[in-house]
């Protein structure tokens, strides 16, 4: 069969690194890929976002079998849509079903309405009554753009005058365009973070490994909100108790919710989850693969995915059964100096082919091209440099081994992913 896959980042690399390997399938195509996709894949440069009639021409004409979408937008936008319209196998939700990502106060909404437990929240259009709702509150809370923003429109505002800025800065000075024409204002919630993943056929949900990501650009979660700068798996903070409960209490009731509504989720639904005292609650969902949480979850699985991604299309899901390998996976993201804000492009990467041959590392690429026989950055998170090992100690230190091996003008990464896991075992 032929896939295609959809997007050009480190979630994508890693799909098709993980499809590739599947004896179903005879070749790959991606679109647009980037430099290290295009190893592995038939990459194409064409009108993508937003152009699905093109995207489904070309899938028509190469004969393709299924079709995987790895970003939110295309989702949010109508992809599957336009894609089953033609009659083509694709796997993701609907535009129906992905408003559960598109919009945060969709999802607010539901989950209220479902029982599910959340932070405390309210909604606004207006940006002066927000700031007066801050001063009102006076206790520090998160203020979110409604919209999609790349992983980075939660702004923590952990005192009345930062929460004011992050209101001025969503709402008025539009730095998430549209995304920020109502934001959703919630409570701090004090704990530790997770995400957690299943696949859904839309009735039946079936969970993956744990992970957890590393959100703040900065050593020890300080800095600036990401698109993440590293993950690991599996998190000890989720206990097998504590996965039951958040597949009773959370994830069933958000699948019968949506369904309730007519809007039926086939795909990855994704629950950001905050640990509490009182119990895990819902930070977010999103309605695909977690990037760089991909990075470690589709190397430790064991199992095809292909004939997953299948079952979640064709609504045969309850008959599969995912098994993982043993140990830990560890992700370090590199990026651009100065990311999340202003950085450089075109900076020469070196050392990915050492990398590449170390024991149990692989290095996915997020923002590359290739330009003149070389391999260059091309926006902020530039590569995600993944290890395996039989225990996250050991994964750490090889996936830093990799990193080590890299090297590009002002790159930047972390040098504690995995602290919080670490800290729980000595």
């Amino acid at each position: 069969m032929n896939v295609l896959v959809v997007g050009g980042n480190g979630r994508e690399h890693t799909l098709v690194w993980k499809i590739d390997q599947s004896p179903l399938v005879d070749r790959v195509y991606c679109v647009p890929g980037n430099a290290g996709i295009a190893e592995l894949a038939e990459c194409r440069s064409m009108p993508w976002e937003d152009n699905f009639d093109q995207l489904a021409d070309f899938a028509e004409s190469v004969k393709i079998d299924l079709t995987v979408v790895g970003p939110e937008a295309p989702l949010a936008n109508g992809i599957v849509d336009a894609f089953q319209e033609r009659g083509l196998r694709v796997f993701g939700p609907n535009r129906n079903a992905a408003v559960l990502e598109a919009s945060k106060d969709f999802a607010k909404n539901l989950m209220v309405e479902n029982g599910i437990p959340t932070a405390a929240h309210r909604t606004f259009r207006n940006p002066y009554e927000a700031i007066a709702y801050i001063k009102e509150v006076d206790s520090p809370v998160f203020v979110k753009a409604v919209g999609l923003a790349a992983g980075k429109g939660a702004v923590a505002g952990r005192t009345v005058e930062a929460a004011i800025q992050a209101v001025k800065t969503i709402m008025i000075d539009r730095e998430f365009d549209d995304a920020g024409d109502q934001v959703v204002i919630e409570e701090e919630l004090i704990g530790e973070e997770a995400s957690f993943f299943v696949f859904t056929d839309g009735s039946y949900c079936l969970p993956l490994a744990s992970s957890q990501d590393h959100k703040m650009s900065l050593d020890g979660d300080q800095g600036k909100n990401t698109g993440g700068m590293g993950a690991y798996s599996p998190a000890p903070v989720i206990t097998p108790e504590l996965q039951d409960y958040v597949m009773r209490r959370i994830v069933h009731p958000t699948i019968n919710g949506m369904n309730s509504q007519g809007r039926i989720f086939k795909g990855v639904l994704y629950v950001g989850l905050m640990v509490t005292d009182d119990g895990p609650k819902v930070v977010e969902f999103n309605c695909r693969f977690g990037d760089p949480e991909a990075q470690v979850l589709l190397p430790r699985m064991e199992t095809d995915l292909v004939p997953v991604l299948e079952s979640c299309v064709d609504g045969t899901l309850a008959g599969v059964d995912v098994t993982w390998k043993p140990g830990s996976a560890v992700c370090v993201v590199m990026a651009s100096g100065g990311y999340p804000d202003a950085y450089e492009k075109g900076k020469v990467i070196s050392g990915l082919n050492d990398a590449n041959a170390l024991k149990d590392v692989a290095v996915f690429h997020a923002a590359t091209k290739a330009q003149n026989g070389q391999t260059v950055t091309d926006g902020g998170r530039i590569l995600g440099v993944t290890a395996l090992a039989s225990d996250l100690e050991s994964a750490v230190g090889r996936a830093y081994q990799g990193i080590s091996e890299i090297h590009f003008d002002q790159a930047h990464f972390r040098t504690d992913i995995g602290y919080r896991a670490l800290a729980r075992t000595t």
